[in-house]
């Protein structure tokens, strides 16, 4: 009886599961702004990968054939955007910007959301006492200034190392180790409803330990608010670095990166506004992206919505 009942579980599951993922799909394919943000963000990403093959000139190469000092006017001499105050081409700096800002960004999140979780799970899972000392810590993060604390640890950092590696390794150490509290909040919020659930206590009568409960069977219900989370905190990252990086204190140049392009392209908006217009759509039109596409997947994966 046991051996006939199993395989028919098992269907039954996996039917629930497509069912789930149809419905899913149905919910986030009726937000257009989502659909389209996230080609928009699969392109961004897409054409970050790809800028070794795409951008059309190097970088930091200097066009010194036809610089005069100035920056040139997009379509001149083989530019389709121009070139900076320098004479290099905007439109591979901005392909390569993007790999620069997306990669602060992915690791910067990935390192946020894993704190977040851990602790959060934690939290929630536990109660108490270990529930209390982490949200009191969380307290005391959150309620610190993030930009200006930015600022200063950068700064620090910088006056330590001129290295664009160690300072963009360290741009997403600082990012990550600040900006987790929310993520935390939410997950222990979520797990404080799911340690009462009829699977977990079913779990612990079974003989499961702790880590096991929280990783292999709560966790995985609580994914949903983990991934919109995600998503929404890319952008936020991405105009924190941007900020850091046109206040001189983020990704260094020659490196390029939307932010500082920002920057220099400060001293001359009067004669070549383009400069400064082309890395600002970029980071306007991938935040825009992104924020409707984590509204879309919020709103697919509720499951009060209808």
């Amino acid at each position: 009886m046991a051996t006939a009942v199993a395989p028919t579980a098992l269907a039954a599951e996996e039917d629930e599961f497509h069912l789930q993922r149809n419905l899913v799909w149905r919910r986030f394919r009726r937000h257009r702004l989502a659909l389209a943000g996230g080609v928009i963000f699969g392109l961004t990403i897409l054409i970050a990968i790809l800028a070794n093959w795409i951008a059309p000139w190097d970088p930091n190469y200097i066009d010194q054939a036809h610089w005069t000092g100035y920056p040139l006017a997009p379509g001149i001499a083989g530019h389709i955007l121009g070139t900076d105050e320098n004479g290099r081409d905007l439109l591979s700096r901005l392909i390569f910007g993007a790999r620069i800002s997306l990669t602060v960004a992915v690791f910067a999140v990935a390192m946020e959301i894993t704190l977040g979780t851990v602790l959060g799970a934690i939290a929630g899972y536990y109660g108490g006492f270990v529930d209390f000392i982490i949200m009191r810590i969380t307290d005391v993060v959150l309620s610190i200034p993030l930009l200006p604390l930015l600022l200063v640890l950068t700064a620090i950092v910088a006056q330590t190392s001129n290295k664009a590696s160690l300072n963009f390794a360290t741009i997403v150490l600082i990012i990550g180790f600040l900006t987790w509290p929310p993520v935390a909040r939410i997950v222990r919020a979520v797990f404080l409803s799911l340690r009462e659930r009829d699977y977990a206590e079913a779990a612990r009568a079974l003989g499961n330990n702790d880590g096991r409960i929280i990783f292999r069977h709560l966790l995985p219900n609580a994914i949903a608010p983990i991934i919109v989370q995600a998503t929404l905190e890319v952008a936020n990252v991405i105009i924190l670095e941007s900020t850091l990086s046109f206040l001189g204190f983020g990704i260094q140049p020659p490196t390029a990166s939307w932010g500082n392009m920002l920057a220099n392209a400060q001293a001359n908006m009067a004669i070549a506004p383009w400069a400064a217009v082309f890395p600002g759509l970029c980071i306007l039109i991938t935040v825009l992206a992104i924020n409707y596409l984590g509204d879309g997947l919020r709103d697919a994966l509720d499951p009060n919505m209808r």
